[in-house]
């Protein structure tokens, strides 16, 4: 079934807001999906603040000229194809959608994006999609910077440790 002009205006201008807003933008190929795996989906990703938009690909490419993002080449939308924008995170997105995948058998695949101005290549989408999570990272930033700080402590510990029991030897053979 054809869209009417007036309806392809009204996706355009809101693919031009989500872009304009966003932070990443990913491209995920959706072939074969069921409308169930489509919603668990798209809940998914609502949850994390994250917007899954399924349009036409010359209305995509149009909204990213508009927004003063890259061009968009037929390698990054292939077929059948769908916007997944993150607002606040750049990881988030491309981590859900590469699970997600995962778990309907490659049935979504990340096939680019867009990062700061900058279009991604498949690899690159999945090379960020394999990320840790930004909490992860914190807690190893935490732990390697603590870790000089414990063994100073443990090193003084010791000597201190050895200092008191060797004080204690000399007492005890003194007496």
């Amino acid at each position: 079934m054809a869209i009417t002009k007036e309806k392809k205006s009204q996706i355009l201008k809101d693919l031009e807001e989500k872009f304009s807003r966003a932070k990443a933008v990913y491209f995920a190929e959706n072939k074969g999906l069921s409308v169930k795996n489509v919603t668990d989906l798209r809940h998914s990703l609502h949850e994390k603040g994250v917007d899954f938009v399924v349009a036409k690909k010359t209305l995509m490419k149009l909204a990213a000229k508009n927004t003063n993002l890259p061009d968009l080449s037929d390698e990054v939308l292939p077929g059948p194809i769908a916007a997944v924008i993150g607002y606040d995170d750049v990881v988030i997105p491309s981590k859900l959608v590469k699970d997600f995948g995962a778990k309907v058998e490659e049935k979504v695949i990340l096939t680019g994006g867009i990062l700061d101005g900058k279009v991604l290549s498949k690899a690159e989408a999945m090379q960020i999609a394999s990320l840790p999570a930004k909490e992860l990272l914190l807690a190893q930033l935490v732990g390697s910077m603590k870790a000089p700080i414990s063994g100073f402590h443990g090193a003084l510990h010791g000597l201190l440790g050895k200092f008191v029991r060797t004080l204690e030897a000399v007492r005890a053979q003194k007496a």
